[in-house]
């Protein structure tokens, strides 16, 4: 079992893909509304043909979706759950944020804490909220206990 983080745009999920893409390094799969077979039970309203019906894009080991709402059902991102983005080093985490954070907001820069060796916090210019960090390497084998390539310092590694 898994569970995948659904983002969903007003119209602009193609240009937040773009973004993204360069910000991770990855490329997306795009569907859009013009690509659906057509359904007289849900008709492609005029104007949306373009936007994003559903786009998935990996990032790490992970992946995300996308896609656009229709003008009639608007979304908004709350500041209740967001995307966290586990990379594999200190570089990939600052390019990502230095990407993210043009014409966003940031909340914490591209820094050591106190439980990771580089973590972010940001809203991005569409308004979604992102924490971007190393990818914790520590398992249940290194918890309390010591290994020497942590990356997480809140899991107990002696070797930090």
């Amino acid at each position: 079992m898994k569970a995948t983080p659904y983002l969903i745009f007003n119209g602009n999920c193609s240009e937040a893909i773009e973004l993204y893409e360069k910000a991770f390094k990855t490329k997306a799969n795009i569907f859009r509304y013009k690509d659906s077979p057509p359904s007289e039970e849900y008709p492609i309203a005029p104007g949306t043909e373009e936007f994003v019906m559903h786009g998935t894009m990996p990032i790490g080991k992970g992946m995300i979706y996308l896609a656009d709402t229709t003008p009639e059902q608007p979304a908004s991102f709350g500041n209740g759950s967001f995307p966290c983005v586990e990379l594999e080093n200190e570089a990939e985490v600052k390019a990502a944020y230095e990407i993210l954070k043009e014409g966003g907001k940031v909340f914490c820069a591209a820094e050591e804490t106190f439980w990771n060796k580089c973590y972010a916090e940001l809203e991005d210019k569409f308004g979604l909220k992102w924490s971007v960090m190393i990818e914790c390497i520590c398992g249940p084998e290194c918890y309390q206990g010591d290994h020497a390539n942590c990356t997480c310092l809140g899991c107990g590694c002696k070797d930090k």
